[in-house]
């Protein structure tokens, strides 16, 4: 059983006549008798029966032509759907990106793009989360496009970085080291540390401000989000070096600027290798980039 096959047995059925079905089906007669006969046989039964020169269903074929329906309609929805989510103008674009990305960078990225391109109709689908499951969900087809740290070892992943994020030491207002304006890491060793969990994009990077600093942090504790993060170090937990998030202006911390060791750290825009892209798709990722050449 075939596509084709449904689409003349259900025209035949509209109809009841071979003529009309074959003429809006443009195929001949013969063609159209061959192809319901063999369905006929593959369904074991009669689907039509004569009635003078035109045809009508059979009890069986009132049953079938109910679920040939049925699943043209479908398909039919199916394709609607499809050419909408990768349309020329129109679609939807899965985007991941991390927890410190959640409050600035991601919307205003998405808000600018829409605003710039009034004639799209894109619809974004949002999911934050670490780097390790964000680019599982990458290789997974979950989502289309990511924002997060780069995986030296993901060589399935192509990574574009897009924006600099800035590392800050956070400590409670509190907290001897309040005083100071900037600080060297050095002189963060006697406290306890709250340091992101491994499955973290940031982690290898603050590891390696650490080791360059030639010392090793007393982590007490570990965490995925930047904002419960910030909560501890407000709480008198331990001092913590992370991103300088929006969300530190607002809790009883003070942020001091690293001078030493002095690191890069990159947002990266990641998709798969060779993974297909809608054309909405790829106008918000040379969106995204541009963005980044121009500052």
């Amino acid at each position: 059983m075939n596509l084709n096959q449904l689409y003349y047995f259900v025209t035949l059925a509209e109809t009841e006549h071979y003529s009309r079905a074959a003429e809006m089906l443009s195929i001949t007669q013969p063609s159209l008798s061959h192809a319901v006969a063999k369905l006929e046989e593959e369904l074991e039964t009669e689907l039509f029966e004569k009635k003078g020169r035109n045809v009508a269903l059979t009890k069986y074929g009132k049953v079938f032509l109910e679920y040939a329906q049925e699943s043209l309609q479908s398909l039919e929805l199916g394709v609607k759907k499809t050419k909408a989510m990768t349309g020329r103008n129109s679609g939807v674009i899965d985007m991941a990106y991390i927890y410190t990305l959640g409050l600035e960078f991601a919307p205003g990225l998405v808000r600018a793009f829409l605003e710039d391109n009034p004639q799209l109709d894109v619809q974004f689908r949002f999911t934050v989360g670490n780097t390790q499951d964000i680019i599982r969900g990458l290789k997974e087809e979950k989502y289309d496009v990511a924002f997060c740290s780069r995986k030296e070892e993901e060589r399935q992943v192509d990574f574009q970085p897009v924006a600099e994020e800035k590392l800050v030491v956070v400590v409670a207002k509190s907290h001897p080291l309040a005083e100071k304006g900037h600080i060297s890491l050095k002189e963060t060793e006697p406290y306890p540390q709250i340091f992101f969990t491994r499955s973290s994009g940031l982690r290898p990077t603050i590891e390696k401000m650490f080791e360059k600093a030639k010392i090793t942090p007393k982590i007490n504790y570990e965490i995925e989000e930047d904002g419960a993060m910030a909560g501890l170090v407000a709480g008198n937990f331990g001092i913590a070096v992370m991103p300088d998030v929006p969300v530190l202006k607002y809790l009883e911390v003070k942020t001091l600027n690293i001078t030493d060791p002095v690191i890069e750290r990159y947002i990266y825009m990641a998709a798969v290798k060779g993974q297909y892209q809608p054309p909405v798709l790829k106008k918000f990722m040379e969106y995204a980039q541009n963005q980044q050449l121009k500052k």
